[in-house]
C-alpha cells in the first residue's frame, strides 16, 4: 500500500514544482525589469520635474537665460522661469510671499537678511565693478577720481541696491565725492543710462558692461580700489517644489553651470 501512496505524492510534488518554477521566474523577471526601469527613469529624468520660478539679481539677466536653457536641456520636463530685479526688490517680494522656488542675489547681506525664508545659501559666483562710459569714452574717464568732476554726468545705483552699496564703498574708501545725476533701482538701469547717452559714466559690474560692447566702454578699476560682489543662491522655504528647487540651486555649482558663468565674465566663487 505504501508504493501507490508514494507515487501519488511524488507526482503531486512534481506537479507543484512545475507550477512554481515559471511563477518564480516571472516574479524575478518582473522585479528585475521594474527595478531597471525605475533606475533608468530616474537616471534619465535627473532632477525632479517641475516648473520652477527663480528670483535673480538683474546682473544675472543674460547669463541665467543661457543657464536656464542648459538646465532644461539636461532635465527634460523641467521649466525654469526667471524674474529679474534689483536684489532689494527681490527681498521685498520674498517678504511679501511672492510665489517662487529659489533666490539668487548680488550680495550676501541681502540674502542673510532673509535667513528665515530661505534654505542654506551657497555662493555661486563673484563679480567686480568697472566704470562704464559711452562708446569710445568721449569724456576720457580714466579712474575713479575723474567721477568727481562736476561737469561729468555720473549715474549710480541707489545705496540700498548691492551695486550701489559697492559703489559707495569704493568711492568712500578713496574719499571721492561723487554727486550722481540719478540713483537707479538696479545695475541694468545704470547701464541703460550710459548706453543711451543720458549719463557720461556710471559704476556697473564688469559682466554688465560686457553685455553692451558696442554701446559702452569699460574702464577697469584696480583690484586695490575695487570691491568683490558675491552671488549667493538658496531655495525658498515657501516653494512647492522643494526637491526640484534644491536640485537647481545645487546645479549652479556644477562644472556645466560654472562654465556658463565664467564665459559671461563672472569669477569663481
Amino acid at each position: 500500500m505504501s508504493l501507490p501512496f508514494t507515487r501519488r505524492h511524488a507526482a503531486a510534488a512534481l506537479l507543484t514544482t512545475a507550477l512554481l518554477i515559471p511563477l518564480a521566474a516571472c516574479g524575478n523577471d518582473d522585479s528585475g525589469t521594474g527595478k531597471d526601469k525605475g533606475s533608468g527613469s530616474e537616471a534619465a529624468s535627473g532632477a525632479p520635474k517641475a516648473d520652477l520660478t527663480v528670483l535673480a539679481a538683474s546682473s544675472l539677466t543674460d547669463v541665467f537665460k543661457k543657464a536656464g536653457a542648459a538646465y532644461e536641456k539636461e532635465n527634460p520636463g523641467t521649466k525654469v522661469t526667471f524674474s529679474f530685479a534689483g536684489s532689494q526688490e527681490l527681498a521685498a517680494q520674498v517678504k511679501q510671499g511672492a510665489p517662487a522656488d529659489a533666490l539668487v542675489t548680488a550680495d550676501t547681506k541681502t540674502m542673510d537678511g532673509l535667513s528665515g525664508d530661505t534654505g542654506e545659501p551657497v555662493v555661486i559666483a563673484k563679480n567686480r565693478l568697472v566704470i562704464a562710459t559711452g562708446e569710445g569714452n568721449p569724456e576720457k574717464v580714466a579712474n575713479l577720481k575723474d567721477l568727481a568732476d562736476p561737469k561729468l554726468k555720473v549715474v549710480l545705483a541707489a545705496p540700498e541696491v548691492p551695486v550701489g552699496r559697492y559703489s559707495r564703498q569704493i568711492l568712500d574708501a578713496r574719499k571721492i565725492d561723487v554727486k550722481p545725476v540719478s540713483q537707479e533701482p538696479n545695475v541694468r538701469a545704470v547701464l541703460s543710462k550710459v548706453s543711451l547717452g543720458e549719463a557720461d559714466a556710471g559704476l556697473v559690474y564688469k559682466t554688465d558692461a560686457a553685455t553692451a560692447p558696442d554701446k559702452v566702454d569699460a574702464v577697469e578699476i584696480p583690484d586695490a580700489e575695487n570691491a568683490i560682489a558675491s552671488y549667493p543662491a538658496a531655495t525658498l522655504k515657501t516653494s512647492k517644489h522643494g526637491e526640484a528647487a534644491a536640485a537647481f540651486v545645487a546645479w549652479l555649482s556644477t562644472p556645466a553651470a560654472q562654465q556658463i558663468l565664467r564665459g559671461a565674465g563672472f569669477q569663481q566663487p
